[in-house]
């Protein structure tokens, strides 16, 4: 992280963690008006623009962040991930493929790789990847909710229903787990009828 303006970071991620994006883009921009080559602030604001939903401006800012850094694992990691919530498998597998490449088995970066592989119709390489992102972090309730929804899709429910049951052991709120291990116990009732 860059030294001199470390505690202006720390402060936008404090922000973003608050759900106060703008306010953290903000802060990130102050440090470009100073330094246009601070890699973390570029990451931080498209971060944040990932987080509203403003997928054209964190796009924007990732792309800047590669032209300081393209070999910097986090910026590929939200650059990819920004392509795949635009279901642009593609790219997203490109980026992300980096990513890993920089940083490599990151539980993250591989459960949105495993991701964006099963999307794009590589479903058993997408599989294998969440499920050595699973290893990696066997508590991460994205990678198991995620993972999740994958075997559902594949029909299989048991597998399913277990890593549905295992995301509400660790996140009990979790209402898109809850959801799916609904629907897992209805096919797998109906499939043995």
């Amino acid at each position: 992280m860059n030294d001199q303006y470390y505690h202006v970071l720390v402060q936008a991620e404090e922000l973003k963690m608050q759900n106060k994006h703008r306010e953290a883009i903000d802060l990130c921009q102050g440090i470009l008006l100073h330094d246009l080559s601070v890699l973390e602030a570029y990451e931080e604001i498209g971060d944040n623009y990932i987080s509203l939903k403003a997928y054209t401006k964190a796009k924007k800012a990732l792309e800047q962040a590669l032209k300081v850094n393209k070999r910097s694992a986090n910026a590929n990691y939200l650059y990819g991930f920004t392509w795949s919530a635009v279901h642009e498998w593609d790219s997203a597998i490109k980026y992300l493929e980096l990513a890993n490449e920089y940083q490599a088995n990151h539980p993250e970066v591989l459960r949105c790789l495993g991701w964006a592989y099963f999307c794009s119709g590589l479903r058993k390489k997408g599989l294998a990847i969440l499920e050595r992102a699973l290893v990696l972090s066997p508590q991460d309730s994205y990678v198991l909710c995620d993972l999740g929804i994958c075997h559902l899709n594949d029909r299989n429910f048991d597998r399913a229903q277990d890593l549905f049951g295992k995301t509400l052991q660790v996140d009990p709120e979790n209402i898109k787990a809850r959801e799916c291990l609904k629907i897992a116990r209805m096919f797998r009732e109906g499939s043995t009828v």
